[in-house]
């Protein structure tokens, strides 16, 4: 099975995107199954099921959703396996800017939107820089300077992605795309391992401490001078 991760900052417009992959995708007789990660609520799976797509959500709640996502990547797969699907393609909630979903054995895929300002690029992170695939959305919205611009800083960030411009209304590119998820390979995931540490945090604040003054937190801790120290027994 091909496993097909999507990543990217809320609001680039990845489940527009996959709307239009998945229609090429049916085209070419490939069944695939999708999950999509929110935090707190989604329709996005609705619009997958209207495809005629085998879609699951899954709602992290307070829990930062790439690691909900990967302490549920087994059941994803189940779930793809039971529908009998070539493909499942997981689309993460990327909420945090921090996301590093991607798998060894996987596609990953950053879906990033160029009119969130030129230096965007090197703020987001491992989502980014440890992609194959890169889609910029909303190019047709800024100049072909900015485009330029936007697409050496994702070169930048990450020298071996390919990079695709995509339109999440028009459907523009997403054929491109589809041919990148037809290419990636059918991989084993029994000892798969992730491309890049997951965002962290052991403190006080996960276990619902709501004080603010510092003498309450213990854990983990980073501080403002950048050193990072764990506080407590």
């Amino acid at each position: 099975m091909k496993m097909i991760i999507v990543a990217g900052t809320p609001g680039a417009g990845k489940t527009s995107v996959l709307v239009h992959i998945i229609k090429h995708l049916q085209s070419r007789d490939i069944h695939p199954s999708v999950v999509k990660i929110d935090c707190i609520y989604s329709e996005d799976a609705e619009r997958f099921k209207k495809l005629g797509v085998p879609a699951l959500l899954g709602l992290s709640k307070d829990m930062c959703p790439d690691h909900y996502s990967i302490y549920n990547t087994w059941e994803m797969l189940e779930f793809a396996e039971k529908n009998r699907s070539e493909m499942l393609i997981l689309e993460t909630a990327g909420l945090c800017h921090r996301c590093a979903p991607y798998t060894q054995n996987c596609l990953g895929v950053c879906v990033i939107d160029s009119t969130s300002g030129p230096n965007t690029p090197r703020k987001v992170g491992p989502f980014l820089s440890s992609a194959d695939v890169v889609a910029i959305t909303k190019g047709d919205i800024i100049s072909q300077a900015e485009r330029e611009i936007f697409r050496e800083r994702i070169l930048e960030m990450n020298p071996t992605c390919s990079v695709t411009d995509v339109n999440g209304l028009t459907g523009y590119g997403s054929y491109e795309l589809a041919d990148h998820f037809l290419s990636a390979t059918d991989g084993s995931f029994d000892n798969d391992t992730l491309r890049h540490t997951a965002p962290f945090s052991v403190c006080t604040l996960c276990v619902g401490e709501m004080r603010v003054n510092r003498k309450y937190h213990r854990g983990l801790l980073r501080k403002i001078n950048g050193i990072q120290e764990y506080t407590g027994e």
